[in-house]
């Protein structure tokens, strides 16, 4: 299939990073839908039937995890890949087990999109890190994993932490801590 044959949607809330995304990959030839939220990109998935998508993992108000099955469901071929700003290891975990084939971190620009929607195997050359995270990072980590054993329940997740909801909801508001 040739790109010009490809059809990409964007699913993010960003609107900036859509139009920046958008516009890139247009340049490449490929054609390309744009969704701001779940409703609507599952309402283009079933008239378009693409076969890429980019996924944000944190919509406005959904989670792309839960949006992934329902996506591979009205479009079972469909290559996915899992953007985010709040990567955790817990997430990335889940997104390739609900079918993504590829996770990646943000800022991503249009040519690290298309190689990881392109990548078929992993890759054993990958860079392992020198140094093993922080404290904070590791607690970063341990949050986003409760998170998701709790379905994205803040009040359960703050009860399994043994902290108060409003602190959790302080911690998931900020950026995730750097390595």
């Amino acid at each position: 299939m040739q790109e010009s044959d490809q059809r990409l949607l964007i699913i993010d809330d960003d609107e900036m990073f859509c139009h920046v995304l958008h516009r890139a990959l247009s340049r490449r030839g490929y054609e390309v839908l744009v969704a701001h939220d779940g409703a609507e990109a599952l309402s283009l998935a079933r008239r378009h039937r693409p076969q890429m998508a980019t996924l944000d993992l944190k919509l406005e108000q959904e989670s792309g995890l839960k949006l992934l099955p329902e996506l591979l469901e009205l479009v079972p071929d469909c290559r996915v890949v899992v953007l985010t700003g709040y990567s955790s290891i817990a997430t990335a975990v889940e997104a390739i087990k609900l079918g993504a084939v590829n996770y990646l971190c943000k800022p991503a620009d249009a040519d690290e999109v298309l190689t990881a929607l392109s990548r078929e195997e992993g890759d054993p050359e990958a860079e392992v890190a020198d140094h093993p995270p922080s404290v904070n990072r590791l607690t970063w980590e341990h949050i986003q994993k409760v998170l998701q054993e709790h379905d994205g329940n803040i009040s359960a997740t703050a009860r399994a932490l043994g902290m108060h909801r409003r602190t959790l909801q302080r911690k998931l508001q900020k950026r995730p801590v750097r390595r």
